[in-house]
Order: C-alpha cells, then sequence, then structure tokens
C-alpha cells in the first residue's frame, strides 16, 4: 500500500511541469483542490497546492505550500501526512528556500534546502539524520518552485509527440524529467466540459509504476494551465485524482457549452 499512496507525493512531482503564454497564469490566493482514488472506487486521499506573496529576508516573494494526506477507509492503516513548501522570486521564479517534511506510513523524511542562485548551490539539511551537505547545481530548481516557473511555458504551440525537458533538484540531486504531448481532448469534470492537453510524463519504472510511461496527465487549456486530471498505473491497481475545487485563479475558468 505504501507504493501505491506515494502517489501524493508523485501528484506534486508530475503537476509541476505544465506552463503557458501570457497572460500571468497565477497569482497571489490561488489555490487547488484535488481528490484521489485507488483503482476508480476507494478514497485514498486528497492534495492541496497554493501561493501567496510574502516577505522573505526583506524581499517580496512567492510562497508556495504543497499538501497531500490519505481519506477514508486507508487512512485507518496507512496514514500519509506531507507538506511542501517553496519560497521563490515573483519575477525570475528561481527558489530561495525549500521546506520538505513527509510522513507516509513511518517512513519519513525533514529535509530544508538553501538555494544560491549567484553561486549555483544547494545547502541541504537533513533534520532527522542531522546532517548538512553543500552541493553545486545548475539553474537549480525545486519541485514546487519548478510548477509556478514552468507556467510560462508555451504549451499552445506544441506538436503532438513533442517533448518538454527539465532538471529539478528533488532531496540531493538534479533528476532529469521528460513530458510528452498526445493531443487535444475535451474531458467531461464536474465543472462542466473543460478543453485539455493532454500529456505523458516520462517517469521512472520498477518502485512505483509499471512502466515508464504509466502516467497521464490533463491540463486546462485555458490561460491558467491548471491539471484537472491523473491518471496512473501501479504495480498493483491503479490511481487518479481529479481537480475537485479552486479558487483565486488569475483568468477565468472555461467551459465548454454545447
Amino acid at each position: 500500500m505504501k507504493k501505491q499512496l506515494f502517489f501524493i507525493s508523485v501528484l506534486f512531482f508530475t503537476i509541476i511541469t505544465f506552463g503557458q503564454q501570457k497572460p500571468v497564469a497565477f497569482k497571489d490566493g490561488e489555490w487547488l483542490k484535488f481528490k484521489m482514488s485507488y483503482s476508480g472506487f476507494l478514497k485514498a486521499g486528497e492534495a492541496t497546492l497554493s501561493v501567496t506573496e510574502e516577505v522573505l529576508n526583506g524581499k517580496k516573494i512567492l510562497h508556495a505550500t504543497g499538501k497531500g494526506k490519505t481519506t477514508g477507509m486507508i487512512k485507518w492503516f496507512f496514514k500519509v501526512n506531507d507538506n511542501y513548501q517553496s519560497y521563490f522570486d515573483i519575477q525570475t521564479g528561481k527558489p530561495y528556500l525549500f521546506k520538505r517534511k513527509i510522513n507516509e506510513g513511518g517512513y519519513k523524511k525533514n529535509k530544508q534546502i538553501t538555494f544560491n542562485q549567484e553561486d549555483n548551490t544547494a545547502y541541504v539539511e537533513d533534520f532527522r539524520k542531522k546532517t548538512d551537505t553543500l552541493i553545486s547545481v545548475n539553474e537549480p530548481q525545486d519541485m514546487i518552485s519548478t510548477f509556478y516557473f514552468l507556467r510560462s511555458y508555451d504549451t499552445k504551440g506544441m506538436k503532438k509527440g513533442e517533448e518538454i525537458s527539465i532538471d529539478m533538484f528533488f532531496d540531493n540531486k538534479s533528476y532529469p524529467f521528460k513530458l510528452r504531448f498526445l493531443g487535444n481532448e475535451t474531458l467531461k469534470t464536474k465543472f462542466g466540459k473543460v478543453k485539455t492537453q493532454k500529456f505523458r510524463p516520462i517517469v521512472q519504472s520498477g518502485r512505483v509504476f509499471k512502466a515508464e510511461e504509466s502516467v497521464t496527465v490533463w491540463i486546462t487549456a485555458d490561460d491558467n494551465k491548471i491539471p484537472i486530471k491523473i491518471n496512473a498505473s501501479l504495480s498493483v491497481g491503479s490511481l487518479r485524482a481529479e481537480l475537485d475545487a479552486y479558487k483565486g485563479l488569475a483568468n477565468p475558468f472555461e467551459i465548454v457549452f454545447d
């Protein structure tokens, strides 16, 4: 079950990779909530992403928070409580500070990464192991700041089969990540019919997913470019995440009227 519910962390990992052209895709006060189900019927958990404008070390920044937890029957025998926080530059989108505190069925991590964008370094503090490490990186992005940073990416002109490549710093190293465009699709959602762009993240097989191409993601084709549905085939069963609620969007949420 640990492998299945690791999806809460994977949700944050996958949704960070989508972008759009101007106008601005998000603003202070944006909040997104996702519900997750296992094998299509069993309620598994929920996740939220929010962003607020704050001040860090005398500088105005954006503070993004990602939270995930198990709900329903599953939480009684496998409890998940994840918290990710990123503090990044309003203009450039580059992160200054990243915090990751997770508890997934007893598997715990508590880390903080301080980024020096001028020196291209990441200072990693592991509070559970009581260690610290200084690592050289090239234009570092953390897993949450990347979501907002890449929402300036132009996906509207992409052709079927085209890929987006990105490196993301996670834990103690940078990871390559690819996203393949599969085409356009109109989905029926709780909000009505929504035009979407369909993508397939290329993920590592073995630990959680059946294969490298086990995840499919649909993002809204409007100027918000927010994930509205995610499907993942796991080693055992499948998981689905769907947008359940939102507020504070920078642009109108577009619904298709027949």
